[in-house]
């Protein structure tokens, strides 16, 4: 079965896939979207399982964790569920990862947020006897010595379907790409990447030869998007690699009285979405592409580390690629709920009814 989207071809081959941007090489990677069953993986032994956060508190994080909670739940040896945020504390993360050892984990999943920073820890619990998978964002280290196994978003190739997009979309003017926090490993993923891809399309001009730091907070990234303004007399795309700061981006345009260039970006919000459609509706709106259920990569991170500890067989690539959940060159219009929180994702893989209980903490 083959499913052509915009920007990248997804030739499903029973659990795996291999996404391939136009013009790009192959690479086996697995859609989101394509979630296995934990049932044959759960084993038999009781566990305990956990989720160490880096930083936690806003609506993606949250949806994480209930992403991770419902899959895990659905093992009846599922003795106990433990959570804790770092709320940014580097020290506080890797104190967290021995708290949950010392309390008996069995499974632990950490979002990584401070890189090699937190391998040591990680060892530890490993050496100990934990099945420890970091997910979502490659991090340097050992797989079997500094953790089980990392289960990755490819970043790398997100970026130049980004870059292809643009090139079949645009075809020729200036671009930037806006990332997080100084020396954010996922972000320059990001932009290694976008910059890759972007060879391809000589009439295409990356303005700013590293990510630009937004901190993936609003007022860092239009405060950011400001100062590429007033450099810049002409923007034609701006990439990012969180809906936030893409929203944020196309505020600052507005504050400018420019027009709003492409947009391509990453685990978009809600009201970015309903900023986009509104505009749609107005008569302003702007190219715009998203690539979404990254909430959902938990899932994989999960079941990789019950089969791991309980000794079940999981085929699952350790790379996950997300889905074009919004693409206005192909008519692929993006949810909006007034009603919900303004970063809530959709691109969830939960429930309605349990995606709504995650809006209403």
């Amino acid at each position: 079965m083959k499913v052509l989207f915009n920007a990248m071809r997804v030739v499903a081959t029973g659990a795996m896939i291999s996404v391939t941007p136009l013009g790009a090489a192959a690479a086996e990677s697995q859609l989101v979207t394509q979630q296995g069953d934990i049932s044959p993986m759960c084993g038999s032994k009781p566990m305990i399982v956990g989720l160490s956060d880096g930083y936690g508190g806003e609506t993606w994080r949250k949806t994480a964790l209930a992403e991770l909670k419902d899959e895990v739940g659905r093992c009846s040896n599922l003795k106990r569920f433990i959570y804790t945020n770092a709320n940014g504390d580097q020290q506080k993360a890797n104190s967290d990862i021995n708290s949950m050892v010392a309390q008996g984990v069995n499974v632990l999943i950490v979002f990584p947020d401070f890189g090699a920073a937190q391998i040591p820890a990680m060892r530890a619990a490993t050496k100990a006897g934990v099945t420890v998978v970091p997910y979502l964002a490659k991090i340097p280290g050992n797989p079997g010595k500094d953790y089980t196994v990392n289960v990755t978003e490819d970043v790398f190739r997100m970026g130049t379907v980004w870059a292809d997009w643009y090139g079949k979309n645009i075809k020729k003017g200036n671009v930037v790409f806006l990332g997080g926090a100084p020396g954010a490993m996922s972000s320059q993923l990001f932009f290694d990447g976008f910059k890759s891809g972007l060879a391809k399309y000589p009439d295409l001009k990356l303005l700013e030869n590293n990510f630009v730091v937004t901190h993936w907070s609003p007022v860092g990234a239009q405060k950011a998007v400001a100062g590429l303004i007033a450099k810049y007399p002409k923007i034609d795309g701006v990439a990012t690699d969180y809906g936030v700061t893409a929203l944020a981006a196309v505020k600052a345009f507005e504050q400018a009285r420019l027009p709003v260039p492409a947009i391509a970006t990453n685990a978009s919000i809600n009201e970015l979405s309903c900023k986009y459609l509104a505009m749609k509706k107005s008569g302003k709106a702007f190219p715009y592409f998203s690539l979404d259920g990254t909430t959902s990569v938990i899932r994989f991170a999960g079941r990789r580390a019950v089969a791991h500890y309980q000794g079940t067989s999981n085929s699952e690539s350790t790379t996950v690629f997300p889905y074009p959940y919004a693409d206005s060159s192909a008519g692929v219009e993006p949810k909006c709920d007034p009603s919900a929180p303004p970063d809530a994702d959709f691109s969830s893989a939960l429930s309605a009814e349990k995606l709504k209980a995650v809006f209403q903490q």
